[in-house]
């Protein structure tokens, strides 16, 4: 079963994006910040990584600086997700910005296109 890490400091967020997926087939793992996240991908690294851009304690853009230098963790594909106008200048190949909000049917297809059906 493919893994998705899902990280975002808005509980319904987390709770809506965790639910669809797991319901579509893929196994879930959530974190409410990049410190936790970057916690959970070391323990089990993931096929995916979904995160928001602005959360307390360590943001998206943060998270994804710190896993581009863990050799575990680089080549694992990122969506960076925010209601921000502009794209962050990130250090990462594997790394896609989409702007919140983002329909359950655009969320389910670029899962699709990254990581293929569960």
């Amino acid at each position: 079963m493919k893994k998705i890490l899902v990280v975002d400091d808005e509980f319904d967020i987390l709770t809506t994006w965790r639910l669809v997926l797991e319901m579509e087939g893929y196994e879930i793992v959530t974190a409410s910040n990049g410190i936790l996240a970057l916690d959970a991908a070391r323990a089990h690294v993931p096929d995916l990584i979904i995160t928001d851009w602005m959360m307390p304690r360590m943001d998206g853009v943060a998270l994804i600086g710190a896993l581009t230098l863990d050799a575990a963790l680089s080549s694992v594909p990122v969506v960076l997700m925010s209601a921000a106008a502009k794209a962050p200048r990130l250090e990462h190949d594997g790394v896609e910005f989409h702007r919140k909000p983002v329909s359950i049917d655009d969320l389910l297809a670029i899962v699709v296109r990254l990581i293929g059906a569960p």
